[in-house]
């Protein structure tokens, strides 16, 4: 056998890496530019605000297309956040919601 473990087209390593120095630019960038803007109380907000619309905005078409065992995991992960304001304690009762409705519920 002589064919090389790895083996990549040298303009396939080039657009990787070039792409990672642009993304990276990017990112280091605006760093940069936000640590030199001096924010006012409502961009702030906004600011913070931001991970949670990420978050709504993936979960809904989930929510939307998983039917009522999603819903109702969700609904279930919403309730222990709330308690316990514990992310991984969501997370794992949502799971198991989620299984348990499936299996014993539809």
């Amino acid at each position: 056998m002589t064919d090389p473990l790895f083996s990549a087209d040298m303009v396939f390593v080039l657009a990787v890496v070039a792409m990672t120095a642009v993304t990276y630019a990017m990112r280091a960038g605006g760093y940069w530019i936000m640590g030199r803007v001096p924010l006012r109380d409502r961009g702030r907000r906004a600011l913070e605000a931001l991970p949670g619309a990420i978050i709504v905005s993936t979960i809904l078409p989930i929510a939307a297309k998983g039917g009522v065992a999603v819903l109702f995991a969700l609904g279930v992960s919403a309730a222990v956040m709330a308690s316990l304001r514990k992310e991984y304690a969501a997370v794992l009762c949502a799971i198991l919601a989620a299984a348990a409705f499936r299996a014993y519920g539809a």
